[in-house]
């Protein structure tokens, strides 16, 4: 089964430009990390990830009535922002939040895709 995971910053995590360089590379050894644990376990893909950029990069697209609005900024104002994702194919949830444990500590939402057919 495919899953979308959204990494949420919570508000109390500080901007990347805020961390130190030790601090860095530790988030980067976790990341290593899990993408190395998905790697190892049979069934687990990582299909795409990204780092996003902030909220002040976002852009908003609106239909009403037929007619698209582009505003610039994040689709609502909230401390919360995210910060990336991941699609992985897993076996089940269980085998996925065994694995996103490796992940920094940030918020996560999980949702699985749906087979059209």
């Amino acid at each position: 089964m495919k899953y979308l995971v959204l990494l949420i910053g919570d508000g109390e995590l500080p901007p990347w430009s805020e961390h130190s360089e030790q601090e860095q590379a530790e988030v980067m050894r976790r990341f290593e990390a899990f993408d190395a644990a998905c790697r190892d376990r049979d069934g687990v893909e990582i299909l795409a990830g990204e780092a996003l950029a902030g909220p002040d990069h976002a852009t908003t697209i609106r239909t009403r009535g037929g007619s698209t609005v582009l505003t610039e900024g994040p689709y609502a104002e909230a401390v919360e922002q995210m910060g990336g994702f991941y699609l992985v194919e897993a076996p089940d949830l269980d085998v996925l939040v065994e694995l996103l444990r490796i992940l920094p500590p940030y918020d996560m939402q999980v949702s699985p895709a749906v087979d059209p057919y």
